[in-house]
């Protein structure tokens, strides 16, 4: 699967940084014209566990990751250029290999 768009325009960005796990993961949110809610942001070399409330894509251009999707015993490898979805109310692990850039699609 490819990424979607790399730019958004008419844009309301939430100046908050939302910060995990100590710092590993930072994004922000931000609104587009009709309502929908995005973020993006970055996350550090790690081995974190993420939980959704509704479904979410996640859209990289920077990096690489390996990811393990709630009730699955597979990793599977992802790059910049790339994308993969998650269920809502659900989770997954992410193990980080090298600083990911990313926008994830709520919903």
């Amino acid at each position: 699967m490819t990424t979607e768009s790399a730019t958004y325009s008419g844009v309301t960005l939430d100046p908050v940084a939302n910060v995990y796990f100590d710092g590993a993961c930072v994004s922000h949110t931000f609104h587009l014209a009709d309502g929908t809610r995005k973020s993006a942001g970055v996350i550090f070399p790690a081995t974190l566990e993420f939980g959704t409330e509704a479904p979410e894509v996640m859209e990289l251009h920077a990096g690489s990751c390996r990811v393990q999707l709630a009730g699955s015993d597979e990793w599977t490898t992802y790059g910049a250029g790339e994308s993969f979805s998650v269920p809502g109310s659900s989770s997954f692990a992410i193990e980080v290999t090298e600083t990911l850039s990313y926008v994830c699609h709520y919903g």
